[in-house]
């Protein structure tokens, strides 16, 4: 049987660097399929011999994107490890500030990194900006920048675009076009005007966490033990325009957000490159936002085979990762505590891909055989496991969780889809806005539970107390925006011994483990049918489905000290040289 190999690289729109390759046969189907990042960072390794209460500021670092989980879950590995527990008004700032978080996450990596996988940009500047209008009351009663005058403003706007010399700007050298898009021309302009009115959102929901954060990205108010927030809290005036901010958020994700994912189900219902079953049956999510006492928005567990009668309880004591396909030295699979950070790079290998004429041309490769990740090898009781919205949701619908099953069931009674296409790159992605519509409909359960707490209890930390005698060892784990993290430490002498972070999208990115076994991206890929191989969209709407964050997945230093890349900024122009 006559097989070609895909190659696509960098896959962009993401966090970080990850390259894809698939093997296809002759009707275009994918055998086989490798995903890997191509660039090693190293934050663990600089976290040793550190005061305990430096390494969150540092782990937020991790990640541009997903500052706060890291620094909330690094926190609170070192209060687990140290047996310190933050008041209640702590902990339900931090959730806050986390909901403050997703609602900036998740409408932005629909509409700025993977919406462009569904919206066709070229076809919606032929759309009729009245009938969209119009059409637009079909699936919100209250629709958001979708007037006709608003839609032939973004007409004129992306025209302006598409007429420069750098042609369609931010929208240049995608698949326009394809036959896999499947939205109207009126729909298209719909979701494009929601791309731009995101720009804007996404502001409001950064001021929404710097408001207790101090700052967006990187905020600066977690502490071992509490926040420092406490002016903030303490100011009726702050407090006010904290709720605001989330109002105006929430009324957009359940009015633009939620409305786009009523048309997308609806126009790629029998896309099937988007509805294949997802590759792994196995997915697994952990408890997270706490909005009162004992009282969580989302719950833990795992489910196995697509199997939503039974959840099992998670014991962490079970998660290992191992390296077998991935450029480190120890191949073997390691609990966290445990785990061990040695780059070994064996490079690519040369062979042949398909050009972008569809001719072969020759190529560097990965050695699927052997080593082709920076990515480790998470597994859970040594199998892979999806993390991410759609495993939180999924596993939270499983336990009757209050909040989570309505939602998902007016989801499908309005879609008219059947509770089995949740597993799939449909399903995944409304998957995240749904949690988000979650988030928008409850986490100021919390706000209100902290001003009624605050008016008898003003605490917000917990002293810090060490002793360097001993040794300690802990676990910050809960569901972030991509899913699944957690941060693990050990503590000796006073001062860190051991770090890892085992992160959703090493979870999901992971090569083949020592089994054979493929992570859920390699799995979710295998199957799948390209209608054009010089224009893999089917690739990249799958892969960008899981919001791939490589920079967490990967963790760059050179211990000998040596300069690893020069910048030039120029300030008049904002451009940047290496």
């Amino acid at each position: 049987m006559a097989t070609k190999r895909v190659v696509v690289d960098p896959i962009t729109r993401i966090e970080g660097h990850l390259r894809a390759e698939v093997i296809v046969d002759e009707n275009n189907v994918v055998k086989e399929a490798y995903v890997g990042s191509t660039l090693w960072r190293g934050l663990e390794v600089i976290a040793k011999g550190r005061d305990p209460r430096d390494v969150p500021f540092m782990m937020q670092r991790i990640c541009g994107v997903c500052t706060y989980s890291h620094y909330l879950k690094s926190t609170m590995a070192v209060e687990d490890a140290l047996g310190i527990k933050p008041p209640l008004n702590a902990e339900l700032t931090r959730t806050l500030m986390n909901a403050a978080l997703f609602l900036h996450d998740h409408p932005v990596h629909f509409y700025q990194l993977h919406g462009v996988d569904w919206v066709d940009i070229v076809s919606a500047l032929s759309a009729d900006p009245k009938k969209a209008s119009e059409l637009a009351f079909k699936y919100s009663d209250n629709p958001i920048a979708t007037g006709e005058n608003d839609l032939k403003a973004v007409q004129e706007r992306v025209a302006k675009f598409a007429k420069s010399p750098a042609g369609l700007g931010p929208f240049a050298n995608a698949y326009w076009g394809h036959k896999t898009f499947h939205f109207t021309p009126e729909q298209n302009l719909i979701a494009l005007s929601h791309y731009l009115k995101t720009l804007e959102m996404q502001r409001i929901a950064a001021q929404m966490l710097a408001i207790f954060g101090g700052k967006m990205p990187h905020p600066q108010s977690l502490t071992v033990g509490g926040v420092t927030c406490v002016m903030d809290l303490m100011d009726p005036a702050r407090l006010g325009e904290y709720m605001v901010k989330f109002q105006e958020m929430a009324n957009f994700v359940n009015n633009a957000y939620y409305a786009d994912l009523l048309m997308a189900a609806e126009a790629y219902a029998k896309e099937p490159s988007v509805t294949m079953k997802a590759g792994i049956g196995d997915f697994m999510a952990y408890r997270d936002f706490k909005v009162g006492r004992n009282d969580y928005i989302f719950d833990s567990g795992f489910i196995t085979n697509y199997d939503l009668s039974k959840v099992y309880d998670i014991n962490e004591d079970l998660i290992t990762e191992e390296a077998t396909h991935s450029w480190y030295k120890d191949n073997e699979p390691l609990h966290p505590y445990n785990g061990k950070t040695n780059p070994n790079y064996t490079g690519l290998v040369e062979g042949q891909s398909i050009g972008s004429d569809g001719k072969p041309i020759d190529s560097k490769l990965f050695n699927e055989k052997e080593k082709y990740s920076w990515i480790k090898a998470p597994r859970y009781d040594g199998r892979p496991m999806e993390v991410g919205p759609l495993a939180c949701l999924l596993v939270s619908y499983a336990r009757g969780n209050k909040r989570v099953v309505p939602v998902v069931n007016e989801f499908l009674k309005k879609t008219g889809l059947p509770a089995s296409a949740l597993f799939t790159t449909l399903g995944r992605t409304a998957a995240r806005m749904l949690q988000a519509k979650i988030v928008a409909d409850h986490a100021l359960t919390a706000f209100h539970n902290l001003i009624e707490n605050l008016k008898v209890d003003q605490e917000t930390c917990t002293p810090y107390q060490i002793d360097k005698d001993k040794e300690y060892k802990g676990l910050g784990i809960g569901d972030v925006p991509r899913g699944m993290l957690s941060h693990w430490i050990r503590i000796k002498n006073g001062v860190v011994e051991n770090y890892q972070a085992v992160v959703p999208s090493t979870w999901n990115a992971s090569p083949i483990d020592a089994k054979g076994q493929h992570g859920p991206y390699e799995a979710n890929l295998i199957g799948l049918k390209i209608q054009d191989l010089t224009q893999p969209l089917e690739i990249i709407r799958i892969i960008h489905s899981f919001d791939p964050c490589i920079a967490c997945a990967v963790h760059v230093m050179d211990t000998k000290g040596n300069e690893l890349g020069a910048y030039k900024v120029d300030p008049l122009y904002g451009g940047c040289s290496v």
